[in-house]
């Protein structure tokens, strides 16, 4: 649920979005077809927990402790390998 509100909160921002779709390689007429797969999830938190600032205004918009969206990426495809140290 996180990441699909992550996706939600990138997506209302034109500069965020196009961010995200160059980092991604998703291409913008298959974000919406594939936007339930654990990969594209996996890739928008893997996206969003590159900048403590979008991590804190993502948060703060949604309610949300500042580790939240590190612990959905754990439990996605590929976050058990994440280490940030």
């Amino acid at each position: 649920m996180i990441a699909l509100q992550a996706l939600a909160w990138i997506v209302s921002d034109d500069d965020r979005l196009a961010a995200f779709m160059a980092e991604s390689g998703v291409a913008p007429g298959s974000l919406r077809d594939q936007a339930d797969a654990p990969e594209v999830l996996g890739a928008v938190l893997d996206h969003l927990l590159r900048d403590d600032q979008a991590v804190i205004a993502f948060c703060d918009a949604h309610g949300l402790p500042y580790s939240a969206a590190m612990a959905a990426r754990a439990v996605l495809p590929g976050g058990d390998a994440l280490h940030w140290t």
